[in-house]
């Protein structure tokens, strides 16, 4: 928790260090003591976020950010950190405030209204102080509820709540006292069911009086009815108390003649799983509990893992119950050879483990649960003379300040390891998976950024590849590379459409790269096998005003060995006309590489041979609508008869995509059409493989 005076943990986003130093003396000017880190890179926040505790962070809304404040507050919330995060705008821009706002940030405040820069600050560091002081009362709370329970749990008094005459609760010792194995054997048993008719009528009266009196620790002499019939004469105490919250009566029962046999039944409750030797569920959740609380109070990271046994069920139809038990207990040794001494191991379910540390990271007890994952796959068990194999899947989140309750967290756990059987390659199980909010959750301008930033760095990403066949047969290779992303619902999506309409341009741009950088590995190796391909590349507005991208590319090309021409960039016509002087200067300076320039959707605008007064492109493909309606509309058909004819004389080469059935084929022949592309040829592909011989 920050005290009033405390330095203030300031991470500051921003390109200039004379303006992340005067954000310094801002604060110090107004009474906070302030100690600031410049963050510099994506990698660095990420270091900056493991290794210390921080207080707030400013972004400065700046393009020549490479790393931008949407990228670092997408960082946050998947790193699950309570940071205040205050954008610094150039100037007040509505949209961008809700946009950024939207996705998590608590302000956004113009760099040059530094009063109000301060005033948010404050506001920001005493809710902060308010959500670190209740989240420690709540762990305070918790523990001394943990206790309490604990208590009551452990004594060997007879211990039992009661409400309107029914039991709402009772500790192993009660229950050993009356007989009973499961506390929901005894939930909303009356309590005159556990006496004899004598005592009954004597218990109705004695508690009459303790309402009237409401004296505590009033005593009253009765005999008791265990469930087995055996009666015993006890001592009950009553006293006023709450459970849940709820009014109710506490009542102790004390034999009224020690015995040996009673004294055994009163013993402490084990924390140990009879089956497995391991902790049980109890102890866990208890563990769970205060290593919660450890974390809200020192920041420090853990983790917990869910090892759910897969066809549980099955192996136990097949091997009998008996047969399940002995699977478990060889289960439960492996499980405890390879679990550390310092980690809690404990057995949670029927058929789920749970492994906990802290301190420690969900990557490194991920890497930790596949060294398991591997030796239960690898393991043969033997049950009563017949070998059976099993397989497991686990589920892994993080332990951080921020984290939810005891039981939230395992649910998200065992979200996690129910998410490994929705993967292609486990629909049987056998896999793991680290729980992040953002798998779990519909893509909005909240999380997309960081599902497609996840997908990228777990080769979830890939290309697909759509041939485009020259009309007038001169047997020329080209292909359309074409982005894929397979979501948490293992469909395969477009990057792009998952982007936001306000998003940092550096991620456009990391996708883009990366599609290039797949483009030329993958186009590299086909052409070594005798190929003359050539690529169409698709790019977004972000990549056309990026003045950084032609020497990236020219050393990408370079490395490759890969010749300009094998590359057509393409990008959409709306764009072209958004960003004429920069769609300009970008084909100048890839025609200075020999790469050549496509402009796609051509035909959408009014005068769509606008932008080609401005940009020299080399090919043009036009929006599929146009496709559609070629053979319903005549009118249509000598539109496009007129702007293929208009483009050639001008020098550009023109592409139909769209192109469903050979019906079409004679109506683009004749219009003067230089390529088509579409289903009727071939559905996009992973792999580079049609015959441009059979055309």
């Amino acid at each position: 928790m920050q005290k009033k005076n405390s330095t203030v943990q300031l991470l500051i986003l921003d390109p200039s260090q004379n303006d992340a130093e005067s954000m310094v003396s801002l604060l110090r000017n107004a009474g906070k003591a302030t100690r600031a880190h410049r963050i510099t890179s994506e990698e660095d926040l990420e270091e900056a976020l493991k290794a210390s505790h921080w207080d707030l962070l400013l972004a400065r809304d700046l393009e020549e950010l490479e790393f931008g404040p949407d990228a670092a507050l997408a960082m946050i919330k998947r790193m699950d950190k309570d940071i205040p995060f205050i954008l610094l705008t150039n100037e007040p821009n509505r949209e961008r405030d809700l946009a950024i706002m939207r996705l998590g940030a608590q302000d956004a405040v113009p760099f040059e209204y530094t009063e109000m820069l301060v005033l948010a600050i404050k506001r920001e560091l005493a809710a902060l102080t308010e959500r670190r002081t209740r989240r420690l009362l709540e762990s305070h709370l918790r523990e001394a509820e943990q206790r309490c329970q604990l208590l009551l749990e452990s004594s060997k008094d007879a211990i039992a709540y009661i409400n309107d005459g029914m039991h709402i609760y009772a500790n192993q010792s009660y229950m050993e006292f009356l007989g009973y194995e499961d506390i929901d054997d005894l939930i909303c048993v009356p309590v005159l069911d556990t006496l004899t008719p004598e005592s009954q009528e004597q218990y109705k009266e004695f508690m009459k009086a303790f309402e009237e009196a409401g004296t505590n620790g009033m005593t009253c002499n009765c005999t008791a009815r265990r469930s087995d019939d055996h009666e015993l004469n006890v001592t009950m105490s009553v006293s006023a108390a709450t459970y849940d919250g709820e009014a109710c009566t506490q009542v102790v029962l004390q034999p009224e003649h020690s015995d040996a046999e009673l004294e055994e039944k009163l013993k402490q409750i084990s924390s140990q799983d009879l089956l497995t030797g391991l902790s049980n569920r109890q102890h866990l959740m208890e563990q769970l509990t205060q290593t919660l609380a450890t974390a809200a109070k020192t920041n420090e990271t853990g983790a917990l893992a869910y090892i759910g046994i897969d066809n549980f069920l099955g192996m136990k139809s097949e091997v009998g119950i008996s047969g399940a038990d002995l699977l478990l207990g060889d289960l439960a040794s492996l499980l405890k050879e390879h679990t550390p001494e310092d980690m809690t191991l404990a057995r949670l379910s029927d058929d789920a483990f749970c492994v906990m540390c802290l301190p420690c990271n969900d990557k490194g007890l991920a890497d930790l649960c596949e060294t398991i994952r591997k030796a239960v796959d690898d393991h043969l068990f033997e049950i009563n003379g017949r070998t059976v194999s099993l397989t497991v899947s686990i589920g892994v989140s993080a332990i951080t300040e921020n984290s939810p309750k005891a039981e939230e967290l395992l649910s998200r756990v065992h979200l996690a390891s129910a998410e490994v059987r929705k993967q292609p390659e486990h629909e049987n199980g056998n896999g793991v998976v680290i729980y992040n909010p953002v798998d779990f959750e519909v893509p909005d301008e909240s999380n997309a950024l960081e599902m497609i930033s996840k997908a990228m760095d777990e080769d979830r990403l890939h290309l697909l590849f759509q041939p485009i066949i020259n009309l007038r047969g001169e047997g020329e290779e080209h292909y359309e590379a074409l982005a894929r992303m397979i979501n948490s619902d293992n469909e395969a999506v477009t990057p792009y459409d998952l982007l936001p309409a306000i998003c940092p341009p550096e991620t456009a741009i990391k996708i883009d790269r990366w599609v290039i950088l797949q483009s030329i590995k993958q186009l590299s190796s086909h052409r070594s096998r005798g190929h003359d391909t050539k690529l169409f590349v698709n790019l977004s507005a972000e990549t056309l005003q990026d003045v950084t991208f032609h020497p990236w590319l020219s050393v990408a090309l370079k490395a490759a060995r890969l010749p300009g021409d094998a590359l057509i960039f393409q990008f959409s016509e709306n764009d072209a006309n958004n960003f004429t002087k920069q769609a300009k200067d970008f084909t100048k300076a890839v025609h200075e590489l020999n790469c050549k320039v496509s402009i796609k959707h051509f035909g959408r605008t009014i005068n769509p041979f606008n932008a080609l007064k401005h940009i020299d492109t080399d090919y043009v493909k036009f929006d599929g609508s146009f496709t559609e309606s070629l053979q319903k509309d005549d009118k249509i058909k000598e539109q496009v008869k007129e702007m293929a004819s208009s483009l050639q004389k001008s020098g550009k080469l023109t592409v139909v995509p769209k192109v469903e059935s050979a019906s079409i084929l004679a109506t683009l022949w004749q219009a003067g059409v230089n390529y088509i592309q579409g289903y009727y040829l071939q559905a996009p592909a992973r792999e580079m493989s049609y015959d441009f011989g059979d055309h």
